[in-house]
Formats: structure tokens, C-alpha cells, sequence
């Protein structure tokens, strides 16, 4: 092997070799030295590996094989990186270790040195206690059948770039066919890694089985998510058969093997969890090898409903049926409940999910959860808490915002399954109780399932995605680089949080993802076509009510109805914090009808907001109005009548943003999209309205919802030429409301049921003189 060093690098040439077996390394005096520097150049990526292996063994590490990058032309390998073994967090004795070197390969065929890190995270061991790993190179002609004392050696294949499990053993590569081929007796073992290549599905499969059987644990096939342009499979996941509640023995282990497909046709795993939630067992036989020919995606029932059981010592694939994780119990308790409710509430709705005659999904709403639906549904969180954790009730729940920015509840489910066909089920019967309001914007997890199911339901809704699910699947997919390199961690969350424009974020992510070296990042590639679904930049042009975008609305029914709270006591705590909510929702109404904010300005718009928003609401208007008299407006272009200003605040020329006036209609806009967002005109807005001398907001400017009169004359500002089967519903449920009221006075006493009476005769004799 020989390793030269470029003579414009001022380095001495380095010359590897080999001699009887050993290796040594001699520099132009004759002194032992091996050290990687960039610009050292290679015959090949394997005298590459050779060189670092060394190097690791003089230093006191051991290297694992990492990613490689393919041409897009003709899929042959152009860079390879060699990793410190406690690179990444996919085993308990890794460390994340940052180490590493990047070959690259040049137009004559060689191989450089393109990047290097020397930097570890953890302890170095002593050089005389690591034995160099053995290197063996890709033999072209027949191997001669393998010796009982060189089984357990590392044998090479690079048609798939597995590697042994043992980190701390000899570096090396396993023979895929072979392993297959050998009965596991304890001495072959092979561990999935990120990065990870198959031929096939199939391939990536029989490989996950063969290391289950060697691990004690049994696997399904998992989900299946599919292009949207195309429909044909992208992505597959393997799972332990302990994985979901859907049955007694599933204890809702975590443990997964996901496989992307890749440009070339190859599959590449781009997650993996190998921690398990329960004791595993004793190896298992996996010589009987298991068809893949189940892997063909023209099947008519696709891989999402097949199992894998054991049977007769192998494994087999079947068709697996619905389940539900709804305990058989639940169902009875929960109808009993139902139908005592809607005995009090003429206006609950419950609806179930039948299948085959067995009982799925159930959703209920009482009529209060109905009503506020009409007030407060424009923008609603599908809240699916259960999902992130060991929950004994597979509860969601869907919440609005109301009029004092807190959540409210627009009804609750219990989901049966995790299924495209129970969240269809689910949105079908929420939208069937709300009389077919569909919302402006809707919060939920980015599960495929859930985006198709909303999107199938709900079209035209912005689907956003749950915050707490990308912060998860950063930490999963990029957490390493994002914890240990600062640099990288500022410059995205800038991209992601700072961008202004859609061009800015479209050259803050291109310039991220070329200097780190991460085009090929599967996740980040996703994350980037449905930016539009998490980049607040593509969100904030949207209502939605104000719910931030680094977050979502704190829990409704908070710690009363616990992840683990029991059969018994479910109804009595769902029961508890419902009557919780409503109360705290009538403190905030009986204060914004009795007491007065604090005005801070002689401002007449100031004192119109106070009269007509709630105190909350109001509190968020006046911080906007306080914050607008350290601005500055510049009026930097006239088109018409529209004028054009920049905004910035006094002394910071960082934040600046541009607001349109139009004289003609007293309409105005302004960049930061606040009052599209959120529905309160912002301090650009407000300070461009100053400049004006305007006096008094249009009323287009303060959103019904957020005033005191919110749950009252929902419809005061539609036009009154005819009610259509839209306005009917929400009249319907208006008057609805206010008739539960008035019967609640009115049967107080005898005398005022007679007055009550009284009124209620004039006023229908009244609407019936009305044409």
C-alpha cells in the first residue's frame, strides 16, 4: 500500500509497506511516523482503510466503516468515511465520537484525503492493548471454503457493506450469503447501523430476521410509506413482534430496523433502535430462511398487514387483521356513559368505528364541545399525547383556542389503531359532529398515515406538524452533529428560524447542507420537500390562532387524566377536568365584562381594543401598541395609493420589516404576517397607522373571536341576503346555547319560569310577523 502526500502540502512523502506480513511506517529519515493529514493520497479506499486502521492502532482506537456517497451518474462510490468505533449512539458503548477521515476519489482513479477530525470524545486506550484489525481485500477469484478457525475472522463482500457486531473485535465486513447460509451458533453475529445498504428489500429483511433469531426476538413487518408522486414504496420498517398494544403479549417495544430506498434502487437503513422494553430469549434457529417473495410491491394487500409467525420451527408471513387496542372492557363502560349523557345533553354525539362487526374507534362530543366548535374551530390541535409513551388509554383529543387563549375542548377520541383507515374514520365522524366546519389550520404528528388521512378529509387545511415531533426526529436523525458542533447548530436553527423570505431560506439550507456535506441526508431531504408543514417562514402566512410554532397548546386535560389512570376512574377524571376547564373559561369571561385593563396611552385605538377584546386578548394588543412608539417608519415607495414603508426599531437596524398601506381602502399588510397568524395587528402595522393619524381600526382588524361578545352573535357581520347551509348550522347551534341558558334561569322558581314563559310567546310571535 502506498500513501503519498501532495509536495504543495510541504509534507514528507510517506511511504507504507509491507514486509513479511507486518506493517511499518518509515518517513524520509528513516523514522517511524503515521499521521493522516489532507491531501495524503491512496491506490484505493481499502489502502485508505488500511492507512487509518494503523493510525487507530498507534493511537489507541478502533475505526468502523462509515458512510459512503455514490455518482449520480453511475452509482459507483466517490467518497468513503472511516469512523472512530464509538461513532453514533446506536449501542450503549458508543459515545458519539466525532472522529473520522474522508477519501475522496479523483478523475485518475486515486484516492485523497479530503476531511479529517482527530478530535475523540472519550478516553483513548493504551497503544500496545489494540491489536491492528485485520484488513482483507475483495478477492475476485473462487474463496476456497472457510476453516473452522477462520469462521469467526471477518470476511469480506462489499456488495452490501455489512459490518460485525463487535465493536471492539477486528474491523471488517460480513458476507451477507454467508451468514445466511450458517446456522447461528453464537459465533457469527451481524447488527444493523445507520447507513447500512441492501440490494433489495427482501435482502434487508431476511438480514433483519437472521439477526433477531441471533439476538432472541422475533419481528414484523412494520409500516410501509409510499412516494406521493408515483405511489411506489419509499420506505419500510421491521419491528420486534412486541412492538404496539394491538394483543395481550405486545408490550409496545421500540426496537425497529427502517429501510429508505435510494435513487440507484438500493435500500439504505436510515433509522434503527435496538433497545428492547422486555427480556429477550434464547437464540433461535434461523437456518430455515424465510421467502422474500412476499416483498413484491404489486401485491394487492402490501407489506403493511403482514405478520410474520413462527410455525412449525420457521417463520411465514400472513395477512394480518385488524386489532383493536381498546380493551374489550372499555367498550361496555364507555356506551353506558354515552347514553346517560345524551339523556342530560339532547346535543352529544358519539359515533363507533364497526369492522367486521367488532367495535374500533369512538369519538364523543357534548353539545358545549359542539357549539364552541363554531366559535373557536378555525384553528384546532389533533392532540395524540398517548402516542409519545406507555399510555393505557389510547386517548386524543381535538383543541381549540378560545376567545381567552385558552385551549378548549372540540371532543375526544379513543383510537382502536394506528391506521390510514382509523384516522380517516376519525376525521370523517369529528367533521359529521361538527356539521361539516372544516378548519382553516390544523396542528398533528407528520405520521404518512395521519398527513394522508387529513389531507383526504380536511382539503385545503394547513397541516402543521406537531413541534415536539421534529424536535424528536432531529435529535434522532442529526441530534449527534447538532450537540457537539455549535457552528452547525447556529447556522440551522438560523435557516429554520430567521429566514424571512422564501429565497433566504431556500440559500440558507442549500449553503448548510453543501458545507456539511449532508445532500444525501434522507431525513433532511424529507423534512425540505414538506417544509411547508413545519418552517415557520410557510406557517405564519396562515391563522392559527396564535398557537406558536416552537410549541403547541399545553395538555387540556393537564395532570387529572394520567397516562395510566385506570378503567374505573377514567370518566370520573375525564368528567373532573372538563367541569376544570369550563369553570376557569367562565372566571376569564366574568373579568372581561367586569373589570377594566390599565390604558398606558392616550391612544383612541387603545381604549376601542379595551372596550371590545377580551383581557387576555387585549393584553397581547397593548404590549404591540407599547412596543410601536420605539419604531421608526420610512416611507421607501408610492404605487397608487399604495405606500410602502420600512419599519425598524430605533437603534437596531437587524429587524426590519415592510408594511403596504392602501389610502383608498385603509387596508394594510405587513411582512411579519402577525395579524395573519394570530389575528392581532402587529407594532409594524400599528406604528405605519400612527404615521397615518388613523384613529380608529376598521373592524376587519379585530377578529370576532377575540372579543368579549365571542360566544355571542357569531354571524353579527354576515350579510343577512339568505342563510346557507353553512350559517344554518352555526345558528342552529348559536341559539341552541343561548335556549340551554335561558331554560337554566328560567326554572330557578315558579315566577321566573312565568316570566320566562312570557318572553319566550312575544318573541315567537314576534319572528312569525318577520317575513
Amino acid at each position: 500500500m502506498t500513501v503519498r502526500a501532495k509536495p504543495a502540502a510541504g509534507l514528507a512523502i510517506a511511504t507504507i509497506v509491507k514486509n513479511n506480513g507486518h506493517h511499518r511506517d518509515i518517513d524520509e529519515e528513516g523514522e517511524s511516523r503515521l499521521e493522516p493529514n489532507v491531501g495524503l493520497e491512496f491506490d484505493s479506499a481499502e489502502d485508505a482503510q488500511e492507512f487509518y486502521n494503523l493510525y487507530a492502532t498507534k493511537i489507541g482506537f478502533r475505526i468502523r466503516i462509515g458512510q459512503l456517497y455514490r455518482s449520480r451518474i453511475d452509482g459507483s462510490v466517490v467518497s468513503r468515511r472511516f469512523v472512530c468505533s464509538k461513532e453514533g449512539f446506536q449501542t450503549t458503548s458508543r459515545t458519539g465520537c466525532p472522529a473520522f477521515i474522508r477519501v475522496q476519489r479523483l478523475d485518475s482513479g486515486k484516492w485523497v484525503l479530503a476531511n479529517i477530525k482527530k478530535e475523540h470524545n472519550h478516553e483513548l486506550e493504551q497503544p500496545g492493548e489494540i491489536c491492528p484489525s485485520r484488513i482483507q481485500r475483495k478477492i475476485v477469484t473462487p474463496t476456497p471454503t472457510p476453516t473452522p478457525k477462520s469462521k469467526s475472522a471477518s470476511v469480506l463482500s462489499t456488495r452490501t457493506g455489512l459490518r460485525s457486531l463487535d465493536e471492539d473485535g477486528p474491523s471488517g465486513i460480513l458476507d451477507f450469503k454467508r451468514l445466511k447460509r450458517e446456522k447461528i451458533n453464537g459465533e457469527t453475529r451481524s447488527e444493523p447501523y445507520k447507513g447500512l445498504e441492501f440490494v433489495s428489500a427482501g435482502e434487508a429483511y431476511e438480514f433483519y430476521h437472521t439477526h433477531a433469531a441471533n439476538t432472541g426476538f422475533k419481528v414484523r413487518i412494520g409500516q410501509l410509506f409510499r412516494s406521493k408522486n408515483d405511489g411506489s414504496i419509499t420506505s419500510r420498517r421491521f419491528v420486534c413482534s412486541k412492538e404496539g398494544h394491538q394483543h395481550p403479549s405486545r408490550v409496545g417495544c421500540g426496537a425497529f430496523m427502517r429501510i429508505q430506498r435510494q435513487e440507484s434502487g438500493r435500500w439504505l437503513v436510515d433509522r434503527f433502535q435496538n433497545e428492547h422494553n422486555h427480556e429477550l430469549g434464547a437464540p433461535i434457529d434461523a437456518s430455515e430462511r424465510v421467502s422474500s417473495k412476499g416483498f413484491k410491491e404489486e401485491l394487492s394487500h402490501g407489506l403493511e398487514n403482514m405478520d410474520l409467525v413462527e410455525s412449525n420451527g420457521g417463520f411465514s408471513l400472513v395477512t394480518r387483521s385488524r386489532e383493536s387496542k381498546i380493551g374489550s372492557d372499555w367498550y361496555n363502560e364507555l356506551f353506558d356513559y354515552f347514553q346517560a349523557r345524551q339523556a342530560e345533553d339532547m346535543g352529544f354525539f358519539y359515533a363507533v368505528e364497526m369492522h367486521k362487526g367488532r367495535a374500533m374507534s369512538v369519538l364523543w362530543a357534548d353539545s358545549r364541545s359542539r357549539f364552541s366548535c363554531t366559535q373557536f374551530g378555525d384553528a384546532i390541535v389533533f392532540d395524540s399525547t398517548y402516542r409519545r409513551g406507555s399510555y393505557s388509554v389510547p386517548l386524543a383529543s381535538f383543541i381549540g383556542v378560545n376567545h381567552h387563549r385558552q385551549p378548549v375542548l372540540l371532543g375526544c377520541a379513543l383510537i382502536a389503531e394506528e391506521s390510514e383507515e382509523s384516522f380517516t374514520w376519525l376525521f370523517q365522524a369529528w367533521l359529521r359532529a361538527m356539521s361539516g366546519r372544516r378548519p382553516i389550520s390544523i396542528v398533528a404528528d407528520q405520521d404518512w398515515v395521519i398527513q394522508h388521512s387529513i389531507a383526504q378529509v380536511f382539503p385545503g387545511t394547513h397541516h402543521r406538524f406537531s413541534a415536539w415531533q421534529v424536535v424528536a426526529k432531529e435529535q434522532e436523525n442529526i441530534g449527534a452533529l447538532l450537540s457537539m458542533n455549535p457552528e452547525f447548530k447556529y447556522e440551522y436553527e438560523t435557516c429554520i428560524f430567521q429566514s424571512q423570505t422564501a429565497n433566504e431560506f431556500e440559500a440558507a439550507w442549500n449553503v448548510l447542507i453543501n458545507k456539511y456535506n449532508m445532500r444525501e441526508n434522507t431525513w433532511l431531504k424529507d423534512m425540505y420537500r414538506m417544509r411547508k408543514s413545519w418552517v415557520p417562514l410557510y406557517i405564519k402566512g396562515t391563522f392559527f390562532a396564535g398557537i406558536p410554532t416552537d410549541g403547541s397548546l399545553k395538555s387540556y386535560f393537564g395532570t387529572i387524566l394520567t397516562s395510566q389512570a385506570p378503567l374505573s376512574e377514567f370518566l370520573i377524571r375525564y368528567e373532573k377536568a372538563l367541569e376544570q376547564r369550563r369553570e376557569e373559561e367562565r372566571k376569564e369571561d366574568f373579568n372581561s365584562f367586569n373589570l377594566q385593563a390599565v390604558l398606558h396611552t392616550k391612544d383612541p385605538i387603545e381604549d376601542q381594543c379595551r372596550r371590545l377584546y377580551t383581557i387576555t386578548t387585549f393584553k397581547v394588543f397593548q404590549k404591540e401598541l407599547l412596543e410601536c412608539y420605539s419604531y421608526v417608519g420610512i416611507k421607501i415607495n408610492v404605487e397608487g395609493a399604495i405606500s410602502r414603508y420600512l419599519v425598524q426599531k430605533c437603534g437596531n437596524g437587524d429587524e426590519r420589516n415592510t408594511v403596504a398601506f392602501n389610502a383608498s381602502n385603509i387596508n394594510i399588510s405587513c411582512s411579519c404576517k402577525m395579524f395573519e397568524f394570530e389575528g392581532v395587528l402587529c407594532r409594524h402595522a400599528l406604528k405605519v397607522f400612527q404615521i397615518m393619524n388613523i384613529r380608529e381600526l376598521p373592524s376587519r382588524y379585530i377578529l370576532h373571536r377575540w372579543t368579549k361578545d365571542a360566544k355571542y352573535g357569531i354571524l353579527r357581520d354576515v350579510d343577512s341576503g339568505g342563510a346557507s347551509q353553512d350559517h344554518k348550522a352555526l345558528m342552529s347551534w348559536s341559539l341552541r346555547e343561548e335556549a340551554k341558558n335561558y331554560i337554566e334561569a328560567g326554572t330557578a322558581s315558579l315566577e321566573r319560569y312565568k316570566l320566562a314563559f312570557e318572553i319566550m310567546q312575544e318573541g315567537r310571535r314576534n319572528l312569525c310577523w318577520q317575513n
